[in-house]
């Protein structure tokens, strides 16, 4: 029996935001009782996990484009024919794409700051991952209801890659990092942190404008023989999982899903104090904060990690429980199933 419909809408590339909607997704599937339908940019490497949910439609909503005239259309379709209790947008582009139509509740859920609120003005809630993004979209003068709902790591069993496949030796210690190569993401202080540890290995995983610019700094910094370019990796959990500590360098990050994935590894996290994991990580209790950009201080948390098997274990099992409690599957979608049906009046 359907409980709920649901239309999702997500036009993200790749990256952590586009890894929970997955995770999501299949968070409601495997929750039974809801029907779920997508809309989603094309040939993204996700996309073979969201076609196995519900039958799902392509394109890239661009301003230029006339199809996206024809995605307006059937969006409109979809509602008239299909009747989803719920059009569920995945950030402010998928936002827009929302109508002016009666009969599904309409909702946009943000992983970021917003600069205005001109893109959601057909949405009925707002649904942000930390409270800082819920006060920020209030500030903006925000009348509607707006919630806060955080992440929660895909229930993945980790297991430990073997060290061979990145040629990286067996006694290296070694460092991980992941996101996507841009500056907001900090990942050249990783490198500029394994440069003043000699032996360490990183492991680099992601991609993205800025990989040239890393792999010149890896250049200079002396250490390109111990910096792994491995791209998008589907399930970095396993990559972290035969990793010695997880760095998370991000100047601006409101959430941080890569520290999910590392607590889900079992891994301790040296992290800069950015928005979300300043939110979330307790300072010497399951992870190591540091000042953002304060190389000095991240080195030192990482040498901490390495000098110190003990250390390392109390961080990763305090990790593994605060995932546990307060980001777990069962949690997450209850709260998000109770405020859709709050919202739907049921």
């Amino acid at each position: 029996m359907t409980d709920l419909r649901i239309l999702n809408i997500c036009f993200g590339k790749e990256g952590g935001a586009e890894r929970f909607f997955v995770n999501l997704a299949q968070a409601f599937h495997r929750r039974g009782g809801i029907e779920q339908r997508f809309i989603i940019r094309p040939d993204r490497t996700w996309r073979r996990h969201i076609v196995e949910i519900g039958p799902t439609i392509e394109n890239n909503y661009r301003y230029l484009s006339l199809s996206r005239w024809w995605l307006r259309a059937e969006y409109r379709r979809i509602i008239k024919d299909w009747k989803p209790d719920v059009v569920f947008a995945f950030a402010p582009r998928a936002g827009r794409l929302q109508q002016n139509v009666p009969g599904p509740l309409k909702v946009v859920r943000l992983g970021d700051f917003p600069p205005h609120l001109k893109h959601f003005r057909n949405n009925d809630m707002i649904v942000s991952n930390t409270p800082a993004i819920t006060d920020h979209v209030k500030s903006l003068g925000w009348k509607k209801p707006a919630e806060t709902i955080t992440n929660f790591a895909r229930p993945v069993k980790a297991q430990p890659i073997s060290r061979a496949e990145t040629d990286t030796p067996e006694g290296a210690f070694v460092v991980a990092a992941a996101g996507r190569f841009v500056n907001r993401k900090g990942l050249d202080m990783a490198i500029r942190a394994v440069a003043r540890m000699p032996g360490t290995i990183l492991w680099l995983m992601g991609d993205g404008e800025e990989r040239q610019a890393l792999e010149a700094l890896a250049v200079k910094e002396g250490v390109a023989d111990r910096v792994r370019m491995l791209g998008w990796v589907d399930e970095p959990v396993h990559h972290f999982a035969a990793a010695d500590a997880v760095l998370f360098p991000s100047r601006h990050e409101p959430l941080g899903n890569v520290v999910l994935d590392a607590w889900q590894a079992g891994m301790p996290v040296v992290a800069a104090r950015s928005e979300g994991p300043g939110w979330f990580i307790r300072d010497g209790i399951d992870g190591i904060l540091t000042e953002i950009d304060d190389l000095d201080a991240m080195v030192a948390g990482l040498r901490a990690l390495q000098d110190d098997d003990n250390l390392r274990q109390r961080y990763g099992a305090a990790g593994r429980e605060r995932l546990a409690t307060f980001f777990s599957e069962d949690a997450i979608v209850d709260a998000y199933l109770a405020a859709f049906r709050r919202e739907l009046g049921q």
